[in-house]
């Protein structure tokens, strides 16, 4: 199983690259695949994620190909 997973914004800028791809086995949630791929680095609280271009919660599941994408939140103005 290979999930697709892109940083934006500051995300990007502190991992210092804009994704990652994660092979893995099936069963992981959203916040898994950040833990598989960040393991000493905690998720910034108040972090926004989407799967396939929904948001999404961090205790959904994720399946191949899916694309998971993480953002600070957005402010307006």
């Amino acid at each position: 199983m290979v999930v697709h997973v892109k940083y934006f914004a500051s995300l990007r800028d502190r991992l210092g690259r804009a994704g990652d791809e994660l092979e893995t086995v099936a069963g992981l949630t959203v916040a898994d695949v950040w833990a598989a791929l960040h393991s000493a680095t905690p998720l910034p609280p108040n972090t926004l994620v989407a799967v396939n271009l929904e948001y999404a919660e961090l205790t959904q599941s994720v399946r191949d190909g899916d694309e998971v994408a993480f953002f600070p939140p957005v402010t307006g103005g």
